[in-house]
């Protein structure tokens, strides 16, 4: 009855994913995942040859096994034969990781270019955002697996679903703002601030991209920071109504192929 009466304070209806839906998530979850777990292996590699006062090493270059055996400490010695053995299982292990991540990012890529041999239930809407410059496969899989794969009533459900609403605090004569709630999702809150710095590069003359310069200016430190968050809120809310009702974020520029 409460909710019926609009009372979402008293009661509130949870969305919840689908079984189908959860799994078609693990696509760029399991990515997530296989990444971390390649930069632990990049740093243990090179943690291992800093403490013999090596420095120019790379793990994820092509000739790591071959430049492996040709390593030799600050002071010119060779490696010692058990260290030199634990970065060797270290680069085994990082060798299956890229190849898992290779498997899953061209799933991901077939996706997101509509050559998929099975259905995807949010494939329509990857394939609409990488249409528009700036937003690659891998965005536009986040964004439409954690945000778009469910409907929202109206742009303040949005932002705040992905914790990019402002908390003001009152108290008293108090008032002011401490900042994005950041009580909604933290992939898709993430995901959306490197996309904001990718409009900014690859959509110059957007009006958005203008309205971000005229505000900031040369300015750097913590007003560019406070800004693009703002420019990822409106961005989010854009591409929404893009999804949504097919209209094109103002001045964007789409991919010819």
């Amino acid at each position: 009855m409460a909710y019926l009466r609009g009372e979402p304070r008293v009661w509130s209806v949870v969305r919840v994913p689908s079984v189908a839906e959860e799994d078609d998530r693990r696509v760029h979850r399991e990515r997530n995942r296989m990444t971390n777990e390649r930069t632990q292996h990049v740093n243990r590699i090179k943690g291992l040859c800093a403490l013999h006062g090596i420095y120019d090493y790379e793990p994820l270059r092509s000739d790591r096994m071959q430049r492996l055996e040709l390593l030799r400490t600050g002071d010119g010695r060779e490696l010692p034969p058990r260290v030199r053995a634990e970065i060797r299982r270290e680069l085994q292990r990082l060798e299956l990781v890229l190849q898992m991540i290779k498997a899953i990012e061209k799933e991901r890529n077939a996706i997101a270019s509509g050559k998929a041999a099975s259905s995807h239930p949010y494939a329509n809407k990857i394939q609409g955002l990488v249409k528009i410059k700036s937003i690659g496969s891998e965005i536009a899989t986040v964004l439409a697996g954690e945000v778009f794969y469910r409907r929202f009533d109206n742009r303040q459900q949005l932002g705040s679903y992905v914790g990019l609403t402002p908390s003001p605090f009152k108290s008293g004569a108090v008032n002011r703002e401490q900042g994005i709630s950041k009580a909604g999702n933290p992939k898709a809150r993430t995901i959306m601030i490197e996309l904001a710095w990718s409009w900014l590069r690859f959509q110059p003359d957007s009006p958005l991209s203008i309205w971000f310069r005229e505000r900031v200016g040369s300015a750097k430190g913590r007003i560019r920071r406070i800004t693009i968050v703002a420019v990822a809120r409106k961005l989010l809310i854009t591409l929404w109504r893009y999804l949504e009702n097919g209209l094109v974020p103002e001045g964007a520029i789409l991919k010819t192929k």
